[in-house]
């Protein structure tokens, strides 16, 4: 299931598609799919995944 904000997230990376996105999310700044790994690396930051219980879980990083 694709929601608004991946929607949204999909089409930022589309024109962007070089750049580390953060993406605002609430309080903290969330990073997705290849951008979640890359920053997991990097920074020395967890790596888990949204939509958990789907057949394709996104990965996913986050900052406050």
């Amino acid at each position: 299931m694709t929601t608004p904000m991946m929607e949204q997230f999909h089409a930022i990376k589309a024109e962007h598609p070089d750049t580390v996105l953060f993406f605002r999310m609430g309080d903290f700044y969330e990073m997705f799919h290849d951008d979640a790994v890359l920053a997991s690396d990097v920074l020395g930051i967890t790596l888990t995944s949204r939509e958990k219980n789907s057949d394709n879980p996104v990965p996913m990083a986050g900052v406050p």
